[in-house]
Order: C-alpha cells, then structure tokens, then sequence
C-alpha cells in the first residue's frame, strides 16, 4: 500500500518511527514533512499528506502532531478525507470498519510509540465494512462545501 504520512515538529520523531515501521511491513510512505524538529504549521503538512491521498497518489494517509486535534481539524476541511483521531487500537479498527477513514491522525504526546505502531498496521489492514455503513459516509459526503446547514 501506499501511505503519505506527515507530522509537525511535535510528531516528527513518532512520524519517524511510523514510517520505518511501514517500510518494515513492505509498505511505501512517502514523508510529506517536516524534516527535523523545528517549528512548522500542522496545516501546511496535513494539505500536503491529503492531496497524496485525495490525487490517489498514496492509498491513505497519517498525520501526526502533539495532540492529534490540529492535524484532524486541518484534515477534515478537504473535501474527501474521513480523517480519523484516534488514542487506541479500538477506535482506529471502527474508524475503517464504519466510517473508511482515509487518514489517521495520532498525538504523538498522547500515544505511546509502541500502541502507535499497532494502531498503523490496524490502520492499514482493516477493510471497511460498507453495508449501512456507507450509507452514513455517504451522506458525510454530502456535507462537504455546505457553507450553510438546514435547521
């Protein structure tokens, strides 16, 4: 599979980790930023880590800063990304299996390296499940561009 993954300054050295560990399951990742530990803006990096996955340029995405929060708000805004906040392997597995997420986004201060790694190969191996399921992601679509919502 092909994985874009990008972190900010916080994340770098988690994004590190993840992409060795992607490259040692055989897996091509493509690092969209940043490259040491200096500071950048998480917006920036997660533009970069979506466009791989919305041109179809990687299959899907990691972002990776303190808390998650920023990269998964930043991601979201991009019309065709189901980006996925998550702290544990549980909530990434439901993420794919109900909602297709398409990048995961991980606090690299929340999550211990370790619990990451097995979140990313649960992340990658765990099809979704489509049935009524898709009916939903379906109508997250349809959310996209709303600039004003029905009451």
């Amino acid at each position: 599979m092909r994985v874009a993954i990008g972190s900010d300054h916080r994340g770098f050295r988690t994004k590190e980790t993840l992409a060795s560990h992607l490259r040692s399951l055989g897996h091509e990742s493509t690092d969209c930023g940043c490259y040491n530990e200096d500071s950048v803006d998480y917006p920036d990096i997660a533009q970069k880590v979506c466009a791989a996955v919305m041109s179809g340029k990687s299959e899907r995405g990691i972002l990776v800063c303190g808390t998650g929060i920023g990269m998964s708000m930043a991601a979201n805004k991009i019309n065709g990304i189901r980006a996925a906040l998550c702290h544990d392997v549980f909530t990434v597995e439901r993420s794919r299996l109900h909602n297709d997420a398409n990048v995961l986004c991980l606090g690299a201060d929340i999550v211990d390296t370790n619990v990451a790694r097995q979140m990313l190969e649960i992340f990658l191996k765990t099809p979704f499940e489509n049935g009524r399921h898709s009916r939903r992601v379906e109508k997250i679509h349809g959310l996209e561009c709303r600039t004003q919502l029905d009451t």
